[in-house]
């Protein structure tokens, strides 16, 4: 009897977290993946001195949450898709609703909305333990990068 071969199946995960830690800037903000899969992602972004605006308020810097939230936002399309192809922000907006707690790590999911052929449609939010309790609210555009494939553009 021949043994079987190795799944066709996946771990996007995985995947997607070994691609992250080659990118220096979210190693460095120290930005890990808790889950990706399905046109959804989540990350979280550790709380430090380091990415605090205004040292006596303690508060996480605006453009660290934007990184976060960017982040975030192109791992659910990365999720989506049926594999791992280049994509880039074409268009982001972030409604900061309220400055994040200070020493609270802010966690981020997303999810992709659409998938066209060239183009992915995203939402997203951080926070800190409850969804519905916004620090920002994103939407973005990244383009799919399908190169000169067949079909491609």
């Amino acid at each position: 009897m021949a043994e079987a071969g190795p799944s066709p199946e996946i771990d996007k995960t995985a995947l997607i977290d070994q691609m992250i830690k080659m990118v220096p800037q979210m190693a460095a903000l120290g930005i890990h993946l808790i889950a990706a899969d399905g046109g959804r992602a989540r990350m979280q972004l550790p709380w430090s001195d380091d990415l605090v605006a205004y040292a006596d308020t303690g508060v996480m810097a605006g453009g660290a949450i934007f990184t976060l939230l960017d982040s975030v936002l192109g791992m659910a399309v990365f999720s989506a898709l049926d594999r791992l192809l280049p994509v880039a922000t074409l268009d982001l907006r972030i409604d900061y609703l309220k400055p994040a707690t200070p020493g609270l790590a802010v966690l981020a999911s997303s999810h992709c909305t659409r998938l066209t052929r060239q183009v992915a449609f995203v939402r997203g939010v951080a926070f800190h333990e409850d969804e519905s309790d916004a620090i920002a609210h994103a939407t973005a555009s990244f383009i799919i990068d399908r190169g000169h494939q067949k079909g491609g553009r």
